[in-house]
């Protein structure tokens, strides 16, 4: 597991809005944490958070709409990360 794909993965969510919406179809958190294991990113939900943290403002606005993009203490279950078309 590693940062490195955490970034991967955060990226691909803002780019792929096919896969953003595929993830966050999946309301169970272990579930989606599954999903985004097998679409090839071995990180875990406290290094996604990790380096959506070391995002600056403007980046984690354009991620997340403004928001914690993991939600509040819930890990994935309160995932917004989406494109920069379309918001959660």
């Amino acid at each position: 597991m590693s940062q490195e794909q955490a970034q991967a993965f955060i990226e691909k969510m803002k780019i792929d809005a096919g896969f953003s919406e595929r993830i966050m179809a999946q309301d169970d958190p272990q579930a989606r944490l599954q999903m985004i294991r097998d679409e090839g990113f071995d990180c875990s939900a406290e290094e996604i958070e990790a380096v959506s943290d070391e995002l600056g403002k403007t980046d984690l606005d354009a991620v997340a709409g403004g928001g914690e993009p993991w939600g509040e203490a819930d890990g994935l279950g309160g995932c917004r990360v989406v494109n920069e078309t379309s918001s959660f």
